[in-house]
């Protein structure tokens, strides 16, 4: 069984800035891709950002652009998300997801860390 642990959320002031973590245990488990979502209370989930585990290819969503940073650590089995000028609207819960070679959807999923941001 593969598990995904974030950690890293928090409450921040607008204009702030996060770094989420994600590291992933259990079976030995080769990921495709990576990534970041996201579920703010009363929409739905939507992506943020994922990089490919070979290469490092970074894909971002509109609104993470220029502002967030996606990122890995191969010796750790990590992934990381910055998140800088964070406004209110980035507020939701935060889910690591991983996606294995073959796959065609993101299969495994974090418990997801909250992010709140506010003044």
């Amino acid at each position: 069984q593969v598990q995904l642990v974030e950690s890293g959320g928090g409450l921040v002031q607008p204009g702030g800035s996060l770094r989420l973590s994600c590291v992933a245990s259990g079976r030995t488990f080769s990921a495709y891709a990576r990534a970041w979502f996201r579920q703010a209370p009363g929409k739905e989930r939507e992506f943020v950002a994922s990089i490919v585990w070979s290469g490092g290819a970074t894909t971002y969503a509109d609104s993470a652009k220029g502002r967030f940073s996606i990122s890995r650590d191969n010796t750790k089995n990590m992934v990381s998300l910055q998140m800088n000028s964070l406004i209110p609207e980035d507020t939701a819960v935060y889910y690591c997801a991983a996606r294995g070679y073959g796959d065609t959807k993101y299969s495994y999923w974090g418990q997801g860390t909250q992010v709140i941001v506010s003044s």
